[in-house]
C-alpha cells in the first residue's frame, strides 16, 4: 500500500510508487492523500483530500487485502498525518516506508512548520525506516549539527532506521548512510550522474516497501533497492523540460 499525492506528469507520488511496486513484482494498493498540478519543471498547486476519506480509502482495503508493507509520501497537513496515524496504529504490525518530502525538485515548500512537526510527532515513531535526503533530515531534526545526529534524533523518536540519501550534498559521489540501533549500519556510495530527476526519492522509498514485501530484511532491501534506483535514474527519460523521469521499467526493452 502506498498512501501519497498524485502527479499528473506520471513521473514522482502515486504514479511513480505504482511503477515502481509494479517493476519489483509486487501489486500496488494506491491511497490518494493529495492532488497536484506540477510538471517537471515545479510543483504549481496541492488539494488536500478530506482526511476522513484518506481513512476510509485505506481502511476498506486493509480489511479485505493481506498488505504487506506501507510506504508513505506526500504529506501536505498535519489532519493528513493524524489521519494516516490512526491507520497505523490500528495496523501496527506492517512495516512502514516513510519519505518525508518536504521541498519539491523545483524548490515550492510543499511542507510546512506544522506538517513537519506532525511528521516528527505522530509518524516517525511508527516507521521501520525513515528515507530523507540530507535537506529533508536537517529540517526534520535542526538539533543535529551533522547528517549523523540527525539521523540519530530520528531514532531517538521511534524510528527503527534512517537511510540519508546524499544527492543533495556537493560532493564527487552520492553516498547514502543506513542508521540503525543507534549507530551508522552501512553505506554505500553511487556515480553521479550530471542530470537532475522527478521522483527519485519516490522511487527509492518505494523499492524499499517492495523489497520488504518480497519478505527481504531492512538492509538488504536498501541496497538493492538504492541499485534498483540507480539504474532507474541512469535511464531516465527526458519526457518535459524540466527534470528527467526515471525508466521504472529499465530492464524491459
Amino acid at each position: 500500500m502506498t498512501i501519497s499525492g498524485a502527479d499528473p506528469t506520471g513521473g514522482a507520488g502515486i504514479q511513480a510508487d505504482i511503477e515502481t511496486i509494479a517493476s519489483l513484482g509486487c501489486h500496488t494498493a494506491p491511497i490518494i492523500s493529495s492532488v497536484t498540478a506540477q510538471d517537471t519543471t515545479n510543483v504549481i498547486e496541492t488539494a488536500q483530500i478530506n482526511e476522513h476519506f484518506i481513512i476510509q480509502q485505506a481502511r476498506v482495503v486493509l480489511e479485505d487485502m493481506n498488505v504487506a508493507a506501507i510506504k508513505i509520501g506526500l504529506i501536505i497537513s498535519d489532519t493528513t498525518a493524524m489521519a494516516i496515524h490512526t491507520l497505523l496504529t490500528d495496523y501496527e504490525n506492517i512495516p512502514v516506508v516513510l519519505d518525508p518530502i518536504i521541498v519539491a525538485g523545483g524548490g515550492k515548500v510543499l511542507a510546512n512548520e506544522d506538517v513537519v512537526d506532525a511528521i516528527n510527532t505522530l509518524l516517525v515513531p511508527l516507521a521501520t525506516i525513515v528515507t530523507p535526503n540530507s535537506e529533508e533530515v536537517r529540517s526534520l531534526a535542526p538539533e543535529g549539527d551533522s547528517l549523523n545526529a540527525c539521523a540519530m534524533a530520528l531514532l531517538e523518536r521511534g524510528a527503527h532506521y534512517v537511510l540519508v540519501t546524499g544527492s543533495h550534498e556537493k560532493t564527487n559521489k552520492v553516498c547514502n548512510v543506513l542508521y540503525g540501533n543507534n549507530r551508522e549500519l552501512d553505506s554505500h556510495t553511487w556515480p553521479r550522474l550530471p542530470d537532475r530527476f522527478h521522483g527519485s526519492g519516490c522511487t527509492l522509498a518505494s523499492a524499499i516497501a517492495a523489497n520488504i514485501a518480497h519478505g527481504q530484511d531492512v538492509v538488504s532491501a536498501t541496497h538493492k533497492a538504492q541499485e534498483y534506483t540507480w539504474k532507474c535514474l541512469q535511464a531516465a527519460h527526458q519526457l518535459g523540460m524540466g527534470q528527467k523521469i526515471p525508466n521504472r521499467f529499465h530492464w524491459f526493452k
